[in-house]
């Protein structure tokens, strides 16, 4: 790979998993000093926003030539972000997908019936298949190809119908909500299935969202709609749900997003397999690195989860870990250069 110190890198992981050590790493990437890895040409530049993130061939080019130019210093993954949306298994259910400058929007399936289909030949599966398929041929192995942002549950439900009518639901037909949340389970476990075929080296893999890497099936998990239920209806609609995904994978993150989620945690830290929790503050928050999350880490480490904290500032990340700890932490930083990274590699190397 590409990654020099990877096999390092996987020992950090795997004792992060299990609650031990420090993981240090970011989202995405930064470009590396130097030449890059190979002589790699880029694409001529996308024509639309429609061939930038939908035309595989272009895409599975771009990235390719991306990765050959990024750092992998301290544990940064050499993870191409193949994402098609938060939360593409909604579009593969039948929503549909619209590419925006900085991301890809999922609107609601038009006319949706209740009915919780999966069709091999629908578009948006079509899509994200190729452009596996296309991007694992270029890497060549050296570099993963992450698995897309499908998410589950909840969300998923929500892209499909609409948020307002799939809260309504829980109340005026839980059960069938019930039941089509079960589906929605269902199809994410084939969906997922044919990914990991496709992106695992040697049993391994990657997830785009805040780059985990296992052996075995990774994933992140979330209920970002969960800001809008009770206690009692998180512990009815998603924790069933999210406890099935810790049951049938190997490795798994919850993605905790915003002030107004955080009344879950105990529920989400009654899932017994469940691995680690990421924490995102959310929009006017204080990011990872500020003090006032400290006693949350502590309560997720207390709870038998690992913690990734994710943009981290290097003046941040001493105070952080003497608060902390060093142990069961990911700290994903907001790195800009290869030189921050060193810096960072000896701060954390004084708690090792």
């Amino acid at each position: 790979m590409w990654k020099q110190n990877i096999e390092e890198s996987k020992k950090n992981y795997m004792n992060w998993w299990q609650q031990k050590g420090i993981l240090l790493t970011m989202w995405e990437h930064i470009d590396k000093d130097g030449a890059p890895y190979a002589d790699i040409q880029a694409p001529p530049p996308a024509k639309d926003l429609e061939q930038f993130w939908f035309d595989p061939e272009w895409r599975s080019d771009y990235l390719n030539y991306k990765m050959s130019r990024y750092s992998y210093k301290a544990d940064i993954l050499p993870v191409a972000n193949t994402q098609l949306g938060p939360g593409s298994l909604g579009a593969i259910l039948g929503a549909e997908l619209e590419g925006r400058d900085d991301t890809i929007w999922i609107r609601e399936k038009e006319g949706f019936d209740g009915n919780i289909v999966f069709d091999e030949n629908n578009k948006w599966w079509q899509l994200h298949l190729n452009l596996l398929q296309k991007c694992k041929e270029k890497a060549q192995g050296n570099y993963f190809v992450g698995c897309p942002d499908l998410v589950e549950g909840l969300d998923v439900l929500a892209s499909l119908k609409g948020s307002d009518n799939a809260l309504i639901d829980l109340m005026v037909d839980p059960d069938a909500t019930l039941q089509q949340l079960q589906a929605v389970n269902d199809v994410y476990f084939k969906v997922f299935d044919q990914i990991y075929d496709i992106i695992n080296i040697d049993g391994e893999m990657a997830f785009c969202y805040f780059s985990i890497w296992g052996p075995g099936k990774v994933s992140k998990l979330q209920c970002d709609i969960s800001i809008m239920i009770s206690e009692d209806d998180f512990r009815t609609f998603a924790q069933p749900f999210l406890r099935e995904q810790c049951d049938k994978l190997d490795y798994t993150l919850y993605h905790l997003d915003g002030v107004d989620a955080m009344r879950h945690l105990e529920a989400i830290l009654e899932i017994e397999k469940l691995n680690a929790v990421q924490w995102t503050p959310g929009v006017g928050q204080p990011q990872g690195g500020d003090p006032c999350w400290y006693d949350l880490y502590k309560k997720i480490l207390a709870g038998g989860k690992s913690v990734m904290a994710n943009w981290v500032t290097l003046d941040e990340l001493k105070p952080l870990l003497d608060n902390v700890g060093n142990q069961g932490l990911n700290i994903q930083m907001d790195f800009k250069s290869e030189k921050e990274i060193d810096e960072a590699l000896k701060i954390v190397g004084a708690y090792s």
